[in-house]
């Protein structure tokens, strides 16, 4: 499931790119910019090579983890759930790795460039009602998805903070999983993490 940091950029060649570093297969770069931070995660800027465009770089240190039991299971939450969900409405999902040198468990996701939804509306306070139906939609179409599954899968931390903008496409898409939880057998919630 996860890999081990093996290689990527040398220094230089880092550093000519503006990376401050790299995953293991080369094809992502991070840069210092930081898009946003929480309790347990940083988010970074990077770039995909591959597709040529840019991506979310989510970086967590170990040693923060795996000091909250807690923390650890919502970790592994929000990255099973993202690995195994697909849909229009869900922060989409692209790789993840251990760096055992610098000990941090990273995973890529799309970029937003408007960040959440609260920022968005505190930067755009006129917004007319077809838009904010249109968000609605879009977060219910992804919350359907979600309950469709067999078991179904129940967010838990839905709030403007974990919804997320791409405003040039009146976009939002719902993130934070790491609370979600899964309804199994009688019908009571069970975390992720016993899933797996």
């Amino acid at each position: 499931m996860y890999q081990t940091r093996l290689g990527g950029c040398d220094d230089g060649v880092k550093s000519q790119l503006g990376y401050v570093e790299t995953d293991p297969s080369g094809r992502y770069g991070r840069f210092r910019e930081i898009l946003g931070k929480g309790a347990m995660k940083t988010v970074y800027r990077a770039f995909d090579e591959a597709l040529g465009m840019v991506v979310a770089w989510n970086q967590v240190k170990l040693n923060d983890v795996f000091r909250s039991p807690d923390e650890l299971q919502r970790l592994y939450s929000e990255v099973y759930l993202l690995k195994n969900v697909n849909h229009d409405s869900i922060i989409q999902f692209y790789a993840t790795w251990i760096d055992v040198d610098r000990r941090t468990f990273n995973f890529i996701t799309e970029m937003f460039t408007s960040g959440t939804l609260r920022e968005y509306r505190q930067r755009y306070q006129r917004v007319d009602m077809r838009a904010v139906k249109s968000w609605a939609r879009q977060i219910l179409q992804g919350l359907a998805y979600l309950h469709c599954h067999d078991p179904p899968v129940i967010h838990r931390d839905l709030k403007c903070d974990n919804i997320f903008v791409n405003g040039h496409l009146g976009q939002v898409k719902i993130g934070d999983l790491g609370l979600a939880s899964i309804l199994r057998g009688s019908q009571h919630a069970h975390s992720v993490i016993g899933m797996l």
